[in-house]
């Protein structure tokens, strides 16, 4: 089993795994990632097209990300991967608000994309936002997984790994409602929406770096199921074992149900 000694690293399949020795490790080293691929990007193209994931999960890293200098900002642009249909940003469980005040605030992007979950057409919000994505191609995706498994919303046995959109209204199961109401975000299950609009598994994995932050012992399963389950939309995570331009951070209880091998 997983200890919560020093780091470690190992290959599953073509992701790249690091077991940092601590949440704060963690965050610390996923921060130093996205800086060193968002100053690579701005030195070769002039900018950097960033998604940024967002939850309980996250602020460790953009927490630590605040605190890196030399990062330059004003030259990247932010896309967030998904938002409830229904919410807008006065709400505490609103994506953008969460985006606003962690990311945008705080480091100053040149800009910010934003999912509107009040729009009077979903779908077609989803076709816009698909729009602005593929204008040019996305240099780094920060994302988590769910305790479900899934990647942004894309829920298990719903996931399309094939999927022709970059962007579409999905209906969430009633275990990713429930992590939402359990981080805090809503009173009970019956206030959590039933739909958002999520950028699809191709949408996340086109991007020329993915970094993908795991901490806590919620995740522990999901972990274990996207590494070692067979690479199927049982289990969305499972997708990034194909990607060699995938790093995966985990913490020692997030790592906790990997054998030390891998």
């Amino acid at each position: 089993m997983a200890d919560g000694g020093a780091s470690w690293e190992f290959a599953a399949e073509s992701l790249r795994v690091r077991v940092l020795s601590s949440q704060r490790a963690l965050g610390q080293a996923a921060a130093a990632h996205t800086a060193e691929v968002v100053r690579a990007s701005v030195r070769e193209r002039g900018e950097a097209r960033v998604v940024m994931a967002t939850g309980n999960s996250q602020l460790p890293f953009v927490k630590a990300l605040v605190d890196v200098a030399d990062v330059p900002w004003h030259a990247v642009t932010v896309f967030h991967m998904d938002e409830y249909v229904g919410i807008g940003p006065d709400h505490p469980a609103s994506f953008q608000r969460w985006i606003a005040e962690n990311l945008e605030r705080p480091l100053a992007p040149a800009r910010v994309h934003y999912l509107d979950g009040r729009a009077a057409s979903p779908s077609a919000e989803a076709a816009r936002y698909e729009d602005l994505l593929r204008e040019k191609p996305i240099d780094l995706v920060c994302m988590g997984i769910g305790e479900n498994g899934h990647l942004a919303f894309n829920e298990p046995y719903q996931a399309d790994f094939a999927d022709e959109r970059w962007a579409r209204v999905v209906s969430l199961d009633d275990r990713s409602r429930k992590q939402q109401v359990d981080e805090g975000h809503f009173a009970g299950i019956e206030s959590v929406p039933e739909t958002a609009i999520s950028l699809t598994v191709p949408a996340l994995l086109s991007a020329r770096s993915l970094q993908v932050a795991v901490p806590e012992r919620r995740k522990a399963e999901a972990v274990r199921a996207a590494l070692t389950a067979p690479v199927d939309n049982s289990c969305p995570a499972t997708a990034l074992r194909r990607q060699g331009n995938a790093v995966l951070f985990l913490d020692p209880e997030s790592a906790s149900l990997l054998d030390r091998e891998g």
